[in-house]
């Protein structure tokens, strides 16, 4: 038996297709929604499909991990967001790459961001960012993470932070993480220019937040280095036909950092677009895929 562990705010529009792709998968699970501060049918619809439901009135992603953590009772446990859906066999060969004895305490899927029918710029910039090398070793920005009982052990309560996955990849170093490249996880991009901005403020708010509260020892890990020349030495440099895309994703980092500063504290910058337009993804429905 597994736990699944999916922290759901209003995500009546993609959480019945995420938790028929748990369903379908081929693993005994345990499957908790926590569902957090919900003004629609998120948890309704989650109980109707057999699913265990913790339901908290306010709204916070930590809060609904943690509250989730105290019904769960099996590992490997599994944090997975309530947009992706699991290949078949993903949450087994994701928990069978666990070992304790060789130190790998937490896996993820290899990642792919869905860019269809997005304009230009958003192509352009995840042109650049699917091909960073971070994107091949953290935990973040997959939407999928399996942690061992050993793994999960490394520390306590979900910290109240934005970046609950960069949490998580400071927890281990680079040898304890595997990606498994035979389970994909699709990520849908954003719909717009506008949205891709208001992701990528929460992002870098996400990062500074989490920056001060290591510096600070408030929580524990680390949180590896920014390397802001990564894009160009790593991805362009080394193909120059990605140079137009190169500009663009220089230009969308720009403009994110700014408006991250400016940015009240109190605003986040989810894009809610991906919700709002949400769509099957053929590529994610079957394992086994080809590693690239």
């Amino acid at each position: 038996m597994v736990s699944v562990i999916i922290a759901a705010h209003n995500e009546e529009s993609v959480i019945e297709r995420c938790l028929g792709s748990l369903h379908r998968g081929g693993t005994p699970l345990q499957i908790i929604v926590s569902a957090n501060g919900c003004t629609d049918a998120t948890a309704e619809l989650a109980r109707s499909l057999n699913t265990t439901v913790v339901e908290r009135s306010e709204a916070g992603k930590a809060g609904a991990l943690n509250a989730a953590e105290e019904v769960a009772t099996s590992f490997p446990r599994v944090y997975l967001d309530a947009d992706i859906l699991v290949p078949y066999g993903g949450i087994a060969a994701l928990a069978a790459a666990l070992d304790d004895e060789s130190g790998v305490l937490a896996t993820m899927p290899r990642r792919r961001v869905n860019t269809a029918g997005r304009p230009w710029a958003v192509q352009a910039y995840f042109e650049i960012n699917q091909r960073l090398p971070v994107f091949r070793s953290g935990l973040f920005g997959r939407g999928l993470i399996v942690l061992s009982e050993t793994g999960r052990a490394r520390f306590g309560a979900f910290p109240d932070l934005i970046a609950d996955d960069l949490f998580l990849d400071g927890q281990f170093t680079a040898e304890e993480k595997r990606e498994v490249p035979e389970v994909e996880a699709v990520v849908e991009a954003p719909w717009t220019t506008a949205d891709l901005l208001n992701r990528l403020v929460r992002v870098r708010r996400g990062n500074t937040q989490m920056r001060r509260a290591t510096a600070s020892h408030e929580v524990s890990g680390s949180v590896r280095s920014s390397d802001r020349w990564s894009w160009l030495r790593d991805v362009v440099l080394k193909d120059l036909s990605l140079a137009p895309a190169g500009v663009a994703y220089a230009a969308i980092t720009v403009i994110a950092g700014l408006r991250a500063r400016r940015a009240r504290q109190d605003v986040w910058g989810r894009d809610a677009s991906t919700r709002e337009r949400s769509t099957e993804t053929a590529a994610s429905a079957a394992l086994p895929t080809r590693p690239r």
